[in-house]
Formats: C-alpha cells, sequence, structure tokens
C-alpha cells in the first residue's frame, strides 16, 4: 500500500500546494465551481500567507490550464491515468509556480515533490522532480490566450469587438490588480493614502473614481490599516463607477436587485447614510455575504432573500426612487478574476441568462417611481446581454428612455457605456442609466 504523509506534517509549503491542487483537480477534472472548492479550502490553511499563495496557483492555473496541459502532455511519455487527477492537478499547479508567479525555483520544487509523496505518490517523485527541473532549464511553453474560451464564445466576441478580442483575451489571462474603496464615512481617501504611505503600501488613484486607490501589488487584507474597523474595502473600479452612475438623491429610497456580496449596497450607503436601501438577492447563503459586509462597515439596510424577479413575494407597492440591477450574466468581464466561468459555461446558458436578464429588467421596472432612475449593470462584454438587452426593453416600454453616460464609464456601446477587460486597470463592465417618465 502507498504511505500518505500527513500534509501537516510534512516540508514547509506541502499543506499549500496540497490544499490547491485538491481545488484544481476538483475544478479541472469534476467540473467543480471555483468559488464552492476554494473557500473551504483555503479555511483549512491557517496561516494568511499560505492562504494567498494556494489562491494564487488556482488562479495562475485556471487563466491558462491549456497550456499547462498542453506541456504535461508533450513533455510526458504517457499521460496519467484519469483516477490520478489529484497528482496531475498538482503537476499543473507546480509549472504555474514557476510560471506566472515565479516563485524561487529551489523551494518550488522541493514542496511539489514532497507534496507529491505526501498524497501517497511517492513512486511520481522523481517524475515531479524531472518535469519541473525541465521547466526550470526550459520555460514553460507559451500559450494561447484564445485557447481558454470555447469557440462559440469567442465567436460572440470577435463579432462584437473584432479590434478588441486579442486584447480581451489577453487582459482576461493576466492577474488583476487591487483596488479598495476608501470609506468616506470614516474618512477622506486622501486621508487613507496617507495611512497606506505610512505603511509602506504603493498605489495610485484614478481621478475618475473619488473613493478608489489602486494598489501596486496585492496584500492579505488583514495587512490593510483599518480594514477590520471598516476604514476600507475591496472593490474593483468598474464595481466602483455603479455609485457615480445611480447617483441618488438623499433620503431616496433605493433597491439593489441581485446585491450579493453587497458591495454597492454598502458604496452607496458610505456615500450617503440618509438613503433607505433594500437589498435582494435570491441565494439566502449570499444575502448573508451581504450582511456581514454592513456591519463591518457599521451600515444598515432592509434585505430580503428572494427572486428579485417575482415582485409580489417582496415588494411592500412603495415605489423606489432609483434601482440597480446588476443582473446575472455571463462574467465574461471578469474572467481574470473568475476564470473557471469559460471552462463550465455553455451556449444554452447564455439563452437563459438572456430570458431572466429580460425577465428582471421588465419586473422591476414595476417598483420604480415615475421620474425615477433605474441602472442596469452587467460584468459582461457580450452586446446581447448588454447594449442589445437594453435596447430590446427600450423598444417594449415607452415610458422608458436612456439618459446619457460620459466617457469616464468607458466607451459607447448603443445607449450605455462598455468597459472592456483591463482597460485602465479595470474589469470589464457594462452600464445603462434609464429614465421613468413621470
Amino acid at each position: 500500500m502507498t504511505e500518505r504523509r500527513p500534509a501537516s506534517t510534512a516540508a514547509p509549503g506541502v499543506a499549500t500546494r496540497i490544499a490547491a491542487a485538491r481545488v484544481l483537480d476538483a475544478v479541472l477534472h469534476r467540473h467543480r465551481s471555483l468559488r464552492a472548492e476554494l473557500g473551504p479550502a483555503l479555511s483549512t490553511l491557517p496561516d494568511p500567507r499560505d492562504r494567498a499563495l494556494a489562491e494564487a496557483i488556482c488562479l495562475a492555473v485556471l487563466r491558462a490550464p491549456q497550456r499547462y496541459a498542453a506541456t504535461l502532455d508533450a513533455w510526458m511519455a504517457k499521460p496519467l491515468p484519469q483516477r490520478d487527477g489529484l497528482a496531475r492537478a498538482l503537476l499543473i499547479a507546480g509549472l504555474a509556480q514557476l510560471d506566472p508567479l515565479g516563485l524561487p525555483a529551489h523551494a518550488a520544487v522541493a514542496a511539489t515533490v514532497e507534496s507529491m509523496r505526501a498524497i501517497g505518490q511517492a513512486h511520481r517523485a522523481g517524475l515531479t522532480n524531472a518535469l519541473l527541473r525541465r521547466a526550470v532549464r526550459e520555460g514553460v511553453p507559451a500559450g494561447d490566450p484564445r485557447a481558454h474560451w470555447p469557440g462559440w464564445l469567442r465567436s460572440h466576441i470577435e463579432a462584437d469587438w473584432p479590434i478588441d478580442a486579442d486584447m480581451i483575451y489577453a487582459a482576461s489571462a493576466a492577474p488583476p490588480p487591487m483596488w479598495l474603496r476608501a470609506n468616506r464615512r470614516r474618512g477622506t481617501r486622501d486621508a487613507y493614502a496617507t495611512r497606506l504611505t505610512e505603511a509602506g503600501v504603493e498605489f495610485t488613484l484614478d481621478d475618475d473614481l473619488p473613493d478608489a486607490l489602486r494598489l501596486a501589488q496585492a496584500v492579505p487584507v488583514a495587512t490593510l490599516p483599518g480594514f477590520a474597523e471598516g476604514d476600507v474595502s475591496v472593490q474593483d473600479a468598474s464595481a466602483q463607477a455603479v455609485a457615480d452612475v445611480l447617483m441618488p438623491r438623499p433620503r431616496a429610497r433605493v433597491l439593489d436587485a441581485c446585491a450579493a456580496p453587497g458591495g454597492k449596497t454598502a458604496h452607496l450607503l458610505e456615500r450617503d447614510p440618509t438613503l433607505s436601501m433594500t437589498a435582494i438577492d435570491v441565494e439566502p447563503a449570499r444575502l448573508q455575504q451581504v450582511d456581514g459586509t454592513l456591519q463591518r462597515l457599521g451600515l444598515q439596510a432592509r434585505l430580503v432573500a428572494g427572486d428579485a424577479a417575482d415582485i409580489d413575494t417582496w415588494w411592500d407597492g412603495t415605489p423606489f426612487d432609483a434601482v440597480l440591477l446588476d443582473a446575472p450574466c455571463s462574467a465574461t468581464g471578469i474572467v481574470r478574476r473568475q476564470p473557471d466561468v469559460v471552462l463550465h459555461r455553455r451556449e444554452s446558458d447564455l439563452a437563459a441568462l438572456l430570458a431572466l436578464q429580460a425577465r428582471l429588467l421588465d419586473a422591476l421596472w414595476a417598483t420604480l417611481v415615475p421620474g425615477g432612475t433605474f441602472v442596469y449593470a452587467t460584468c459582461s462584454i457580450l452586446q446581447d446581454e448588454n447594449a442589445r438587452q437594453v435596447e430590446a426593453f427600450l423598444g417594449r416600454r415607452p415610458d422608458a428612455r436612456a439618459e446619457p453616460l460620459d466617457a469616464r464609464f468607458g466607451r459607447e456601446s448603443g445607449v450605455g457605456r462598455q468597459v472592456l477587460p483591463g482597460e485602465r486597470g479595470r474589469d470589464g463592465f457594462f452600464y445603462a442609466r434609464l429614465r421613468k417618465a413621470g
């Protein structure tokens, strides 16, 4: 019987590599969700530095899984049996540690070899050492960023953005920057910038985003000054811009539909605590994330678990002055953050998403007061979900008109604005602002 060595008693770094490999095995070989697998795996690692490394390994692999799979196929005399998915995931994790993560070669190779022994695959320790040593000598062969995307999805992207398609693929394969949102209820962005400088954290500011700071290097949130106290949050620049698109008046009744994990609800309340906020999400577990976000920041909102489109089950009939619909979508604008979405997405999923978006638009429009503001947003780059979805809605609703947005919110796209992945360091995002006839 092959001996398995508990990771906790093995050499330093072994538990981290095994945790990452288990996640990758689940996502790559058993079609599991990265979000569902990563949290439980990271919870087994007490050191935040180990958690950060395991997450970085998983994301590096999943942004270019075909690259590492092709390398193993080319360098191994015969493939591993299907039952050895964990061993294959560990080899792929080893390659990613060298490129793109650039970890010290000796430590990466030694820890991965020891990890192979620890999972009961000691007979493959020599193979692991040989493959990773070759990667150190020759480098991991370059991959094509397009290979990560299924053909049907590439067809949509290249039809919608023929000039920008290669940029989209490249940006989606690169690690995103870490953006922070200063909580203006607890101090100005400039005041928080001073605290970062004193802590030795490098950053830049964006003139178009009054609460945003972009870090030169990502850091664990626990090391951010005042994070536990609610002085700052992590939120991408594109998501922060939603508050500037909506711009509700003081003391307005505001609905944040599909609100989890709660960053936009919190940002609006940080901007103006007089708002009467309702946040709804169909998943009760994700609504708990909203509650946790608000508690850390000392904010309050009415939280509702339910189907936002089924308004008879949760709406009291009092219209909202402003409605934000950050709609469920293909997430094609945030592949660099959630790279597994294109591994699991099917063309049939898109038709279902389009129908859901239209249903939400039609239902939630009824909850808006005449003269009120409605913002439709997605983290998609597909025009069927964005510009064409809104144009179809306007065709159905004679009491709806689009309001222009300026270049702060991206390039013109139909009646809205589109940011493509990586533009100004931001995630891919679409915004449209609509006004209801009074």
